[in-house]
């Protein structure tokens, strides 16, 4: 028999994590694909049809575009970069 290790999120270390997206971004889908891949909860805000979520975003961010991660309140992140996420996050590599 064969057995197949499977790389789970950590969830003694379980950050919480926002993403402002919206449906026709790439890389909103390629971000979100990446959180699921690697078990990570997330909560997803679409800006494109939620403005006060928008709103919000661009007073966090100072940024228009996205996609846009919030780690715990306090780590911003804007586009879709593995490495800053793989860090924050403590995913391994």
């Amino acid at each position: 028999m064969v057995q197949k290790a499977l790389v789970c999120y950590n969830a003694e270390q379980m950050r919480k994590v926002e993403i402002y997206s919206t449906d026709s971004c790439h890389f909103c889908h390629m971000t979100k694909e990446f959180f699921s891949a690697n078990n990570v909860p997330f909560t997803d805000y679409n800006v494109g049809t939620d403005t006060a979520k928008r709103k919000e975003m661009v007073e966090k961010s100072g940024q228009m575009g996205v996609p846009v991660i919030v780690v715990d309140d306090k780590d911003i992140v804007v586009g879709f970069d593995k490495n800053t996420l793989v860090k924050l996050l403590d995913i391994p590599a």
